[in-house]
């Protein structure tokens, strides 16, 4: 019992100190996140200079324009306000002839299909302002299914099979990284833009404290039966 007690003990405190170490890593996140959301935009070249300076230009704001190529949409799995749809990236295609991948934003799950909502489907030179989203290095785990392409539903976004599948020129130039447009309204309302995640949760705090609180009860209940415990037993 009082080697169970104590391992348990041990993990419990374990996980307590893992909760604050995360507590700590989320308040910087959310620190960098807000600071950098609040900046003065930057146009798409400068962003392109950024990340390859750094390779990190996740959630600054930026500027861009060109032309949609609608034809290569591709569709992310996501819900928004609790409603289950898509998120729909297209093909933005630059004026130096490159091609980034905009987050249009939201559409609900019976308008994947862009035949139901042609209104939104603009035409000609546009410009759009967002934020700046890296790409993920790999699949965000193993509980997480793999992309079906031949539905063109996307669990997880793998940015070099998106712009690969998009029907885009062989030799075309895709930037490494994705811009997530802003809440400016689509013409017809779809897609619902302005739908990048910039306020997590934080409760990291209230977790530490429950393992601890935990680890504190089971010393007490181990003090309690080392007193009340036997002599000899």
């Amino acid at each position: 019992m009082l080697v169970l007690g104590t391992m348990s003990f041990a993990l419990l405190i374990a996980l307590g100190s893992w909760q604050v170490q995360r507590l700590y890593w989320k308040e910087e996140l959310l620190a960098q996140i807000t600071e950098r959301t609040q900046s003065p935009p930057l146009p798409l070249a400068e962003m392109e200079v950024k990340y390859r300076a750094t390779g990190d230009v996740d959630y600054w704001p930026v500027t861009l324009s060109g032309t949609f190529e609608h034809s290569g949409e591709r569709h992310f799995l996501a819900t928004w306000q609790g409603q289950s749809g898509f998120h729909v990236y297209a093909p933005l295609k630059l004026d130096d002839g490159g091609y980034v991948l905009v987050n249009r934003g939201f559409v609900p799950y019976d308008f994947k299909d862009a035949a139901k909502r042609p209104v939104g489907q603009v035409t000609g030179p546009v410009s759009i302002a967002g934020l700046a989203r890296n790409p993920l290095e790999g699949k965000p785990g193993s509980l997480v299914p793999d992309n079906d392409l031949k539905k063109n539903v996307f669990y997880w976004k793998d940015l070099g099979v998106m712009a690969k599948t998009a029907g885009l020129p062989a030799d075309a130039v895709v930037l490494p990284f994705f811009v997530d447009a802003d809440k400016t309204a689509n013409p017809g309302g779809l897609p619902v833009g302005g739908v990048t995640m910039v306020e997590m949760p934080n409760n990291h705090l209230q977790y530490a404290v429950t393992w601890y609180g935990l680890a504190a009860a089971l010393l007490g209940v181990m003090g309690f039966w080392l007193l009340r415990r036997p002599e000899g037993k």
